[in-house]
């Protein structure tokens, strides 16, 4: 496993955005792990975040692109941070832009927040986590019908490995074939388990003989 993502794994723990028990999903799932976005709250984290946003859509996608799409709301703080990272680490400037909830009749008009799409505009969509591909359902319509753009990917901070909506492949796997896009993370949960089961971090064990079960248990009902 490359560095990055056994730090992505620690920097999730450390920021309390990995949580491991039982959650209730939005999906209706018990899950004996939840990870929520929404922590990374400070400076110093939106900086981190953005940086392995980034590296991963550097190494997944390459620079061929123009705009990253951050789905409202959580991939708004998202598409801008990483917007910033990649200016720093790879010298190459990229649009941020997102999609409002409701659409602004008045000022800066309509459903769009920062770039306007432009015809021709390769696309990378950023979003936290995806569990069953919603969101995408949501907002993937909203994204196409701005301009004729090209989508080149979507690239998600944990990538569950569970079943979509469908309830037969993973959720990235229907996206890549309802929308024909690339769907990449730049961690698996596979990973973190492979990183933080019965090894000492910080003083703790995360993932021990008994939350390895739940999680077994819980992949043998909802994995991919």
């Amino acid at each position: 496993m490359e560095n990055y993502k056994k730090e992505f794994i620690e920097f999730m723990v450390d920021s309390q955005v990995l949580k491991f028990g039982e959650f209730i999903l939005k999906s209706g799932r018990k899950s004996p792990f939840f990870m929520n976005a929404g922590a990374y709250v400070t400076g110093a984290q939106l900086k981190k975040l953005g940086e392995y946003y980034a590296t991963a859509i550097h190494e997944g996608f390459g620079d061929d692109f123009d705009v990253l799409f951050g789905p409202a709301y959580k991939g708004i703080p998202l598409s801008v941070a990483t917007a910033i990272a990649y200016s720093e680490l790879y010298g190459k400037e990229v649009r941020y832009c997102s999609n409002r909830k409701e659409v602004k009749d008045h000022g800066d008009v309509g459903i769009l927040l920062g770039s306007k799409l432009q015809d021709g505009d390769r696309v990378v969509m950023i979003e936290d986590v995806t569990t069953s591909g919603k969101s995408i359902e949501e907002t993937f319509p909203i994204l196409t019908a701005q301009a004729k753009v090209e989508v080149k990917g979507l690239i998600v901070s944990l990538n569950r490995m569970e079943k979509g909506l469908g309830g037969q492949v993973s959720a990235l796997a229907e996206i890549k074939e309802k929308y024909g896009i690339e769907a990449r993370s730049i961690v698996t949960m596979a990973e973190v388990v492979e990183h933080l089961y019965n090894r000492p971090y910080r003083g703790k064990i995360y993932i021990d003989d008994a939350l390895k079960t739940a999680l077994d248990e819980y992949y043998a009902v909802y994995g991919a």
